[in-house]
C-alpha cells in the first residue's frame, strides 16, 4: 500500500476581479444592474431628508396653486375647477424633482471612490448608472402615487378609459426614465455633489414655462413660443387629455418622441462622460 496521502481535489481558482457567483459562471450585466438598483434604493432609504423633500414639495406646490392662485387663473370653460387643470403639470413637476436627486447620487459615487471598487469587481459603468436610474424610477412612481392620491382628495376626478390610463402611464414613465438618465449624465459632468444639485435646477424649472399651471396663450409672445415647443409641454398636454378623456390627436406620440430623444442623448452622453471620468 502506498504511503502517499491522497490529496483532495481542489476546485479551479476563480479569476481575480470577479464577483461571487456559481462556479464557472460570471454574473452578467442584468445581475449587476439588479444589485446596483438594490444598493441605490438602500441609499435612498437612508437619506430621509431628501426623500421627504422629493415627496412633500410637489404636494405643497399643488396645494399652493390650487388654493392660493387657482381662483385667479382662467383655464377655460372645459375645466370645472383649477385642480382638474393643474394636476398633470404637478405630476411632471414631481418627476423632475425626483429625477434630480439621481445627479447627486451619481456625483457622490464618483467622488467617493466606490466606482474604482466596482470596476475591480468587473462591474461596468452601465449597470451602475442603470441602477441609479431604476431606483429613481421606483422612487418617482411612489411619489407620483402619493401626489395623485392627494389630488383625488382635493377634487381631481379623472375620466380616462383603460387605454387612456395605459398610455398616460407610458408617457409618465418614459419621462421619468429620460429625466433620470439625463440627471445621471449631469452627475458625471459635475465635479461635486453640490454642483450636481445646482445643475439639475433646470429640470425642476422646465414645467413652469409650459402649460402646467396656465395656458401658454396667456404668456408674452417670446415666452409663448418657447413654452409650446419645449419637451415638457407635450407630456403635460398628453397627461391632461388622457386623464380627462379629451381628444388628443398625435400629442402623446410627440411626447413619447421627445422622451425617446432625450433618453438616447442622455445614455450616449453618460457613457462618454463615464469613460472620461474613469480614465
Amino acid at each position: 500500500m502506498s504511503d502517499t496521502a491522497v490529496q483532495p481535489r481542489r476546485a479551479p481558482a476563480r479569476p481575480t476581479g470577479t464577483v461571487s457567483g456559481p462556479p464557472g459562471r460570471t454574473p452578467g450585466p442584468l445581475t449587476h444592474t439588479a444589485v446596483m438598483t438594490a444598493r441605490a434604493l438602500r441609499l435612498s432609504s437612508r437619506n430621509i431628508d431628501a426623500l421627504i423633500t422629493s415627496l412633500a414639495l410637489p404636494i405643497m406646490l399643488m396645494l399652493i396653486f390650487v388654493y392660493f392662485f387657482g381662483g385667479a387663473i382662467d383655464t377655460g370653460s372645459e375645466y370645472d375647477t383649477y385642480v382638474m387643470y393643474v394636476v398633470p403639470g404637478v405630476l411632471l413637476l414631481s418627476a423632475g424633482f425626483g429625477a434630480a436627486t439621481t445627479a447627486t447620487a451619481v456625483s457622490e459615487d464618483m467622488k467617493g471612490g466606490i466606482i474604482d471598487r466596482f470596476r475591480s469587481l468587473d462591474v461596468g459603468g452601465t449597470p451602475v448608472l442603470a441602477g441609479h436610474v431604476a431606483a429613481s424610477t421606483v422612487r418617482n412612481l411612489c411619489a407620483t402615487a402619493l401626489v395623485f392620491g392627494v389630488a383625488l382628495l382635493i377634487g381631481f376626478r379623472p375620466a380616462a378609459t383603460w387605454s387612456g390610463w395605459l398610455l398616460a402611464a407610458a408617457v409618465l414613465i418614459a419621462y421619468i426614465v429620460a429625466l433620470s438618465w439625463l440627471s445621471a449624465a449631469i452627475g458625471l459632468l459635475a465635479r461635486t455633489p453640490e454642483a450636481a444639485s445646482g445643475f439639475t435646477f433646470f429640470m425642476s424649472f422646465l414645467p413652469y414655462p409650459s402649460s402646467a399651471f396656465v395656458r401658454t396663450e396667456s404668456m408674452p409672445d417670446w415666452l409663448h413660443g418657447f413654452a409650446d415647443h419645449q419637451p415638457i409641454t407635450p407630456a403635460i398636454e398628453s397627461l391632461r387629455g388622457l386623464l380627462l378623456g379629451q381628444e388628443m390627436g398625435g400629442t402623446p406620440w410627440i411626447a413619447l418622441a421627445w422622451a425617446a430623444g432625450m433618453l438616447t442623448a442622455a445614455i450616449a452622453a453618460s457613457g462618454t462622460l463615464f469613460r472620461i471620468r474613469t480614465r
